[in-house]
C-alpha cells in the first residue's frame, strides 16, 4: 500500500501504546510498518532533501502532535508511552484521530496558536496540512513548486537564446560542476572541432587526465537516436570514451534506450536537467532568501 500520511498513522500509533508499557521509537516505526504492509521500498523512500525517509518523519511527527495534545508522555530520549487522557480517547474507540480530533486540547490549541500572548485563538491549518503533509513536507512542496515554476521559466529563455549564448552557458554550467578546468580553457574548447557532429571538448577534471566530447545544440524539438548515434559514431572515430549531449528540448525514448546499450560513456542531457543544473550550481539565477530547518539536540539536555 502507499506510505500513510502522518494524520492517518495517529491513531495506530495510539493504539500500538495502549499497553501502558515505555516503547522506543524505532520499536513502533517497525510495528506500525507491519501493519501498514509496507514494502522495503516504501520504508527507505526518502524525502525530496534525500535526508531522511518519509515514513519515519511522518511517525515522528504523529507521535508529536498526539504528546502535544497530551495523549502520549515522553519521559526519556527516544521512548514514550501512552498517557490517562491517551487510554480515555481510546476508550472512546474513535474512527480515526487527526488535527481537527485534537484540537479539543487545550494544550493542543496552544500548541498550534500563533498568538504570542497565548490566548485561545484557534490557527488555521497550513495549505497541504490537511491532505496529511507533515511540516517537512509542506516546507518541500513549497521549495518544489518554486523550484517547478524557475526550471520552467529558464527552459523558456533557454529555447530563445542565440545558439552561441546556448554554448557558453552550457561551459558555465560544466565549470560550476568541476569540469573543463580555466574559464579561458574551457571557451577554447567549446566549437574547436566543429566537425563529424562534436562541438567541443573540455576536461572531465581540473588536471587536465582524461577529456569528455561534447554536443551542445539548442533544439527544442526532441533529439531522436539518429541524432545520437551520430555522436557515439564520431566519438568511436576520436577513439573518446566519452562524451556529453546537451539539448534544450528532450530526447526520445529510442535515444536514451540506445544510450543504455553501448559501450561508450554518453551522458543525455535535456532542458529540464539542464536547467535544474542551473539552479543548483547558481548560473544564471540569484539565491533570493534561504531557510535553514533545525531540531532538537537531544545530546545537549542529557544530564546523565
Amino acid at each position: 500500500m502507499a506510505i500513510p500520511d502522518f494524520q492517518s498513522i495517529m491513531l495506530p500509533l495510539l493504539k500500538f501504546a495502549s499497553d501502558g508499557k515505555e516503547h522506543s521509537n524505532q520499536e513502533s516505526r517497525e510495528k506500525l510498518a507491519a501493519g501498514f504492509a509496507l514494502t522495503e521500498e516504501e520504508k527507505n523512500a526518502l524525502l525530496p532533501s534525500g535526508r531522511q525517509p518519509i515514513f519515519l518523519n511522518r511517525v515522528a511527527w504523529a507521535k508529536v502532535y498526539l504528546q502535544h495534545a497530551g495523549l502520549l508522555d515522553s519521559n526519556r530520549r527516544g521512548y514514550f508511552q501512552i498517557s490517562d487522557r491517551g487510554l480515555e480517547v481510546l476508550r472512546e474507540n474513535p474512527k480515526s484521530i487527526n488535527i481537527k480530533y485534537l484540537e479539543r486540547f487545550p494544550e493542543f490549541l496552544e500548541f498550534r496558536t500563533a498568538d504570542k500572548d497565548k490566548k485561545p485563538k484557534k490557527t488555521a491549518v497550513p495549505e497541504g496540512e490537511g491532505e496529511g503533509q507533515t511540516p517537512e513536507e509542506m516546507l518541500e512542496s513549497a521549495y518544489q513548486q518554486l523550484r517547478a515554476d524557475l526550471i520552467a521559466d529558464l527552459l523558456g529563455r533557454l529555447k530563445n537564446c542565440s545558439p552561441q549564448f546556448f554554448e557558453r552557458l552550457v561551459v558555465e554550467v560544466l565549470l560550476k560542476m568541476g569540469y573543463g578546468g580555466s574559464r579561458k580553457e574551457a571557451g577554447e574548447a567549446i566549437g574547436a572541432s566543429g566537425d563529424e557532429g562534436i562541438d567541443g571538448i573540455i576536461n572531465e577534471d581540473r588536471l587536465g587526465l582524461d577529456v569528455i566530447y561534447l554536443q551542445a545544440k539548442r533544439w527544442e524539438a526532441t533529439v531522436g537516436r539518429p541524432e545520437i548515434q551520430k555522436f557515439v559514431g564520431a566519438l568511436q572515430g576520436k577513439r573518446a570514451r566519452k562524451g556529453i549531449f546537451i539539448t534544450a528540448g528532450s530526447f526520445s525514448a529510442e535515444a536514451l534506450d540506445f544510450v543504455s546499450k553501448i559501450d561508450s560513456k554518453v551522458a543525455l542531457i535535456d532542458g529540464k536537467q539542464l536547467a535544474g543544473m542551473m539552479i543548483d550550481f547558481n548560473v544564471g539565477v540569484t539565491p533570493q532568501a534561504a531557510y535553514e530547518t533545525k531540531r532538537i539536540d537531544s545530546d545537549y539536555f542529557d544530564e546523565e
